[in-house]
């Protein structure tokens, strides 16, 4: 059994680069993926901005290096090249030589594909296999057999704790000794279904989302992928392979407060974080960065914010939601922000919160507004909450 999990590989894509370079490049410059429509089929272009992945789904194919006209979905798709990047990334060179998993995280699936041909399909078979495609489990065999992965392969929807669950489950199993490694992380495309339904909740920025401040209005939604690859002690010491960071806690809570609300004084946000730190065997002073879940709406703020005043007193560690670069990528939040953390401790850097003013009259706190450079980060808290209440909290530490 593995006492401990590394983090060997990172691949990412969203609405702020392609790979993990890029990705970087746009947090150190403040450069924000979030714009005007342009891929997504919808009335909504030229009135709700979002965060795409900025190529089409022919770009996408031809990135990927698969056939053109097979049904892969644009969730799909940016779920190969991600998954692909982390196990280049992890000098991954036979995936076979170790027992291996794939455990992604996905609410959305196929949707992107099978609400678009689902009216054909009630007159003609012609577009059969997207629907097809429409489970969220059909993505995740498709990745995996793109990667090579065999020993295992899951999918986890818990909405926008579904990627971070992932990586709790894939730790788990290195810690129990079920798998040597797991690929873990989420995908997640825009879809209709997405921007009506959470137009229709009224949580939809028309301008840029500025999460944590007194005048937020909402989120803006995002699309990407993001995996790390996690690997056993014993399978790291074996290969002498470089670490990027080590995963030293995770909790995860389920508040079952509302459909889509925390409770205001956040409970679940609490219980997660403090299941984390004590799992991880550090003090609350010894965090020094929270990637926050930091939505921009009404209700996120003021619960994570509370939250984080409860556990760590009204002087908290820095803060910043980089959602405010990618979007909100629901699914797949946690393996974004995990990538997001991983690059934090590697580089001794604390992004942004973009668009900041004005400091919440509920918070003692507000979050970091500009790029710290060269300041201590070796413990990283980084949380995702999900629709029903369904918390989970990463921290992710210096090796």
């Amino acid at each position: 059994m593995s006492k401990r999990v590394f983090v060997t590989g990172i691949g990412i894509i969203s609405g702020i680069g392609k790979n993990v370079e890029e990705t970087l490049q746009s947090l150190i410059e403040g450069k924000s993926g979030v714009e005007e429509i342009k891929y997504l089929r919808t009335n909504h272009k030229g009135t709700i901005p979002v965060s795409e992945v900025k190529f089409s789904e022919e770009e996408l194919i031809e990135m990927a290096g698969v056939p053109a006209g097979e049904p892969y979905t644009r969730s799909t798709l940016i779920g190969m090249i991600a998954a692909a990047e982390a196990v280049k990334n992890a000098h991954i060179f036979d995936i076979k030589d170790k027992r291996t998993g794939l455990i992604s995280g996905t609410t959305v699936g196929g949707m992107d594909k099978s609400e678009h041909y689902y009216h054909d399909l009630l007159n003609t078979n012609n577009h059969i296999k997207y629907i097809e495609t429409h489970d969220c489990g059909d993505s995740t065999e498709r990745i995996a057999d793109y990667i090579g992965v065999k020993d295992f392969v899951s999918t986890t929807s818990t909405a926008c704790s579904s990627a971070a669950n992932s990586m709790i489950l894939g730790s788990r199993m290195i810690k129990n000794g079920m798998l040597d490694r797991v690929i873990a992380g989420g995908i997640e495309s825009l879809t209709r279904y997405h921007m009506n339904g959470f137009n229709t909740l009224m949580i939809l920025d028309r301008e840029p989302c500025k999460p944590f401040d007194e005048n937020r209005k909402g989120l803006n939604l995002g699309e990407g992928a993001a995996f790390v690859v996690l690997e056993s002690e014993e399978s790291v010491k074996e290969s002498g392979k470089k670490v990027l960071a080590e995963l030293t806690g995770y909790g995860n809570s389920c508040e079952a407060f509302h459909q889509t609300a925390s409770t205001p004084e956040g409970k679940g946000a609490y219980a997660a974080m403090k299941e984390a730190l004590e799992r991880s065997g550090l003090k609350p002073e010894q965090i020094d960065y929270i990637n926050a879940h930091g939505t921009g709406t009404e209700n996120n703020d003021i619960s994570e914010g509370r939250a984080i005043e409860t556990l760590f007193g009204t002087n908290p560690p820095k803060i910043s939601s980089t959602k405010s670069y990618t979007g909100h990528t629901t699914s797949a939040a946690g393996g974004v922000e995990a990538v997001i953390s991983v690059l934090a401790i590697q580089h001794n850097m604390i992004f942004p919160n973009l668009n900041f003013k004005q400091q919440m009259k509920e918070l003692s706190f507000k979050p970091v507004t500009e790029l710290l450079r060269d300041v201590k980060v070796d413990h990283v808290l980084s949380n995702s909450f999900g629709f029903g209440g369904n918390n989970s909290a990463l921290i992710f530490s210096r090796y």
